[in-house]
């Protein structure tokens, strides 16, 4: 039931938030649009998608290196694909399900792939705060006003909670350490902190690293590639052709917060911010929800379809098994 209840307060908030966007924009008019655009860019955006991929799953390996375990680039990818494929049915069920690939292709423990997805959401949040004072700087003047009225009243409602986060779980890992040895003699809590070691084991991988600098350059490069793969999009339509690189760099940022929203894949809370901060740049709001749209929905259909084709893989992948 709880299940069901996410599942549907999820799809209600992105069909409501589509439905505000979309309520004044001609649908016909906008896949006309589509259908003259340039799509050789498209190929191109995939090229930079795909190499963003790629270098996430050689970061992750990265990760997993130091608990003693080396999954394949293929194997790695594989799970990528379907983390991504399972985010555009459940909110939040990628990080599950792509440790769940791995433990079905590799027979790593699901814990302990499960905290290094921690250790990089952790450091993907460290690298859009990065992103986000860089867009800042750059174009201040255009994106003050802009955050004023998105999200001035809940800064510090946002700032309370990762405080109260943070505190907590130093607090949490405190406690558990000095009393698991007492709680682990009984049967069902032992099974309970047997997961949370492998879970903390994960998550410290980062201070064990065997290749820092390989870690840094690669979560440099997935994020380079997010942007030129959304900036090249813009020369497929031509109303849109004429924005420069500062312009990708705000769809980036606020593209990031619109996938993080809890709706499949980001629908509504995507179209809405990126639609509505591309107003800045001189673009009609119809226009900048349409390159929106056709960002979203490009990416949309093909983490779908390698998802999709990745999940079969696995299926015919022999598991493999730890002496």
């Amino acid at each position: 039931m709880k299940k069901i209840l996410q599942y549907t307060v999820s799809l209600v908030l992105a069909g409501a938030l589509l439905w505000f966007v979309f309520k004044d924009i001609s649908l016909s008019e906008m896949l006309d649009q589509f259908a003259n655009a340039d799509y050789r860019w498209l190929l191109l955006s995939a090229l930079f998608a795909m190499t963003a991929h790629v270098s996430r799953a050689a970061r992750w390996r990265i990760l997993m290196k130091p608990l003693g375990y080396q999954p394949s680039l293929f194997n790695t990818t594989l799970a990528i694909f379907i983390g991504y494929f399972a985010n555009y049915i459940i909110p939040r069920m990628g990080e599950v399900s792509r440790c769940g690939s791995l433990r079905k292709t590799d027979n790593i423990p699901f814990e302990k792939s499960f905290g290094t997805v921690l250790t990089e959401r952790i450091f993907d949040l460290i690298s859009l705060l990065i992103v986000l004072t860089l867009n800042l700087i750059f174009e201040f003047n255009k994106l003050q006003n802009f955050f004023m009225e998105q999200f001035a009243s809940k800064v510090y409602i946002l700032l309370g909670l990762l405080a109260f986060l943070f505190v907590g779980g130093i607090v949490g890992i405190y406690f558990f350490r000095k009393y698991q040895e007492q709680l682990s003699t009984v049967p069902f809590l032992s099974k309970i902190i047997t997961f949370i070691n492998g879970l903390l084991d994960g998550l410290m991988s980062v201070r064990h690293l065997e290749n820092p600098i390989a870690f840094v350059v690669y979560s440099i490069t997935i994020w380079v590639m997010y942007l030129l793969s959304a900036y090249v999009l813009f020369f497929a339509i031509p109303q849109t052709a004429h924005l420069g690189l500062l312009a990708g760099l705000t769809v980036l940022t606020m593209g990031s917060f619109g996938m993080a929203a809890p709706t499949q894949g980001g629908i509504g809370p995507f179209h809405f911010l990126v639609g509505n901060a591309l107003v800045l740049y001189g673009l009609p709001q119809k226009d900048g929800i349409m390159l929106a749209t056709f960002i979203h929905g490009s990416q949309m259909i093909t983490l779908l379809a390698l998802g999709a084709l990745s999940f079969l893989i696995t299926l015919f992948i022999k598991p493999k098994t730890n002496d």
